[in-house]
């Protein structure tokens, strides 16, 4: 077997869950998932490269931030998806559930609020 192939031997799931689990538990999650979407795991395996070597152009914490952000979107995220977050800088937004909400008072004294269409007796 030619060298440029023998190298493929060595990937494994095991090797992918390591590595992703390295960065965070979210790129370990999304990892799982490349791996069990195929009824042949080793289709996977280019998915899941392509996902991790992404760590080098970014960062670590950058994909994690990604891969937790496609996750909230989707419980099946794709490779697509998180690499569009990171292209965007998605990922460095604060999340929504991070940021509380402010409700401001009408400047109309007239607003009605929830009270007013409540229907108790």
């Amino acid at each position: 077997m030619p060298p440029e192939h023998q190298e493929y031997l060595q990937w494994n799931a095991e090797r992918f869950l390591r590595w992703g689990k390295q960065i965070g538990p979210n790129t370990a999650a999304v990892v799982k998932l490349f791996l069990s979407a195929y009824k042949v795991e080793q289709q996977g395996y280019k998915s899941c490269m392509a996902l991790l070597k992404s760590a080098d152009k970014y960062s670590s914490a950058r994909l994690e931030a990604a891969c937790k952000k496609a996750l909230a979107f989707t419980p099946a995220p794709s490779l697509k998806s998180i690499q569009s977050i990171l292209k965007s800088g998605q990922d460095k937004l604060p999340d929504e559930e991070d940021t509380p909400v402010t409700t401001k008072a009408s400047q109309y004294s007239f607003t009605r609020g929830a009270g007013y269409y409540r229907r108790d007796k």
